[in-house]
């Protein structure tokens, strides 16, 4: 006999059902508090069942976040943990009778009949310390991207909207504009500063003075140009400048995760070999590192392709038979290798002409650097498995 438990996680507690596999009798559902007194009785509980019934495997719908904790003190304890990703258990759920009522009993034991019915789900693992403190600093990273695209996007806003001329002069990623920006925002501030100020000002910044001379210039130009106070100005200027200066210290800070990412890096075992490959940066890397987790767990290059959502699916249905592109897998995943074989397409002459070549076979931009981000897997799968850094034979493989 064996017995399977589901647990749906949540912030405050976790609710557990313990089923018997071949019955389907629930011998346990309960709630269980995200505290390590609460979780260290469950793991008795889950012990004295395995004693009944016999081999015992538990499964979460959520991994990571609030699943911490859990996921932690289970898999010290020895206990065998996979996971079922929540829209599976919602699908699930939703095909049986009165599906649309949800409850966490209902799904806990949603997850555990999910376990009885297949046995392939992934194992869940702890991670060593160089792939956990990668996982959140590239997390972090990207938040910090994400707001910072947002901030950039709002600074042009408000530029356009009371001193149109100075946002077209001026690059907000460019260090040196957000300088200037964080302390002259409007016209009349520019022109009683004029060129020497300004440039002054932007050398005691550190911007190199080239640079510096042209951007006053720029900025004088503008300023020159629009002499009408718009009504509402001054709270205007009042928020560029505070959006400038939030950029400037984002910038400092994601600088600062590079760092840190780049010395996380170089303590991977399989990160040098991967940045190897034409079009992996430190940052792809990281990414792919981060998300990728436990290599060893893809036994083939079409696993990791399958688990990178490129990998052709199979559509049947009667007479009808295709292949279609996956709707499915890592996002994440997808990104890193569709972003690298970009990379690619500029830098190595193997990724060039497999592209050119499938440009001239009918596909478009798009399809063209998906089939190479495919076959770049197999070549990035060689590299692991070979142990042997990217080389001439790795690029006739790219180019077949």
């Amino acid at each position: 006999m064996a017995v399977k438990v589901g647990i749906d996680v949540a912030k405050e507690f976790h609710w557990v059902a313990i089923v018997v596999a071949e019955t389907g009798k629930v011998v346990v559902s309960q709630r269980v508090d995200n505290d390590p007194g609460s979780i260290e009785g469950l793991i008795g509980q889950l012990r004295r069942a395995e004693e009944e019934y016999g081999e015992l495997t538990a499964a979460i719908d959520l991994m990571g976040g609030v699943a911490g904790l859990l996921t932690a003190m289970l898999i010290d304890a020895g206990i065998r943990l996979v996971h079922v990703p929540g829209l599976v258990v919602n699908r699930a759920r939703r095909a049986t009778k009165g599906g649309e009522a949800k409850s966490d009993p209902r799904d806990a034991r949603t997850i555990a009949d999910q376990l009885r019915l297949r046995d392939d789900w992934r194992e869940v693992s702890t991670s060593d310390e160089t792939t956990l403190d990668l996982r959140m600093l590239v997390s972090r990273r990207r938040e910090l991207v994400v707001d910072q695209t947002r901030r950039l996007a709002r600074l042009r806003e408000t530029l356009a909207g009371f001193f149109p001329g100075l946002e077209r002069a001026v690059d907000v990623t460019n260090l040196a504009d957000l300088r200037l920006l964080s302390r002259y925002a409007t016209a009349a501030e520019i022109r009683r500063a004029g060129r020497r100020r300004l440039t002054e000002y932007l050398l005691r910044a550190g911007v190199r003075r080239g640079y510096a001379e042209a951007l006053a210039d720029k900025a004088v130009t503008a300023a020159q140009g629009q002499r009408i106070v718009v009504p509402g100005e001054a709270r205007m200027a009042e928020f560029a400048r505070e959006f400038a200066t939030d950029a400037i210290t984002a910038r400092g800070r994601i600088a600062e995760l590079d760092r840190e990412i780049a010395e996380d890096l170089d303590r991977h075992p399989d990160a040098a070999l991967i940045r190897t490959l034409p079009g992996m940066g430190a940052i792809l890397t990281a990414e792919f590192l981060a998300e990728a987790g436990d290599l060893t767990r893809f036994a083939t290059a079409d696993q990791l392709a399958s688990a990178a959502g490129l990998a052709p699916v199979l559509q049947q249905s009667g007479k009808m038979h295709y292949l279609r592109r996956a709707t499915a897998g890592s996002k994440t995943l997808k990104f890193v290798f569709y972003q690298s074989a970009f990379c690619a397409i500029r830098t190595d002459p193997a990724s060039k002409a497999f592209y050119r070549r499938k440009r001239t076979e009918g596909k478009r931009h798009h399809q063209a650097l998906i089939a190479l981000a495919r076959r770049r897997i197999n070549v990035l799968f060689a590299l692991l498995r070979t142990r042997r850094p990217y080389q001439a034979d790795h690029a006739q493989v790219t180019a077949a």
